[in-house]
């Protein structure tokens, strides 16, 4: 499998959960469907990457799924930490997570609260 990001590709992970798939440059993370809600506990572990390199890649949002061949993936928003973007598949519903996505997401603070409140929309 190829990064839909970077088109690197990806190492497998392996996890109490399963593998999980990292990509070897920008170290985003495509996970299957539900698999996010597993590795919560873990994500320091899983996302091992960069969040400011994160913060580069989640700009790039028109890509293609990394396992349904031509399959534009929907940009999805968090609705409990809105400033978390990640890309999702409508058909097979795995997710790109870019580097420290996963991890933000494994985490509520005060902050996410407030994050919540002055989010602002983007296109």
């Amino acid at each position: 499998m190829k990064c839909p990001k970077c088109n690197s590709d990806f190492e497998h992970v392996n996890t109490p959960f399963g593998d999980v798939e990292r990509c070897f440059s920008c170290k985003g993370l495509w996970l299957d469907m539900r698999e996010h809600e597993d590795l919560k506990e873990i994500a320091e572990g899983v996302d091992t990457g960069d969040p400011d390199i994160g913060k580069q890649y989640n700009e790039i949002g028109d890509i293609y799924c990394a396992v349904c061949p031509n399959n534009k993936m929907i940009r999805m928003v968090d609705a409990e930490q809105p400033h978390i973007w990640f890309e999702s598949c409508p058909t097979c519903y795995g997710r790109f997570y870019d580097a420290g996505e996963l991890i933000d997401f494994s985490e509520h603070t005060i902050g996410d609260i407030i994050k919540k409140f002055t989010a602002k929309e983007r296109n």
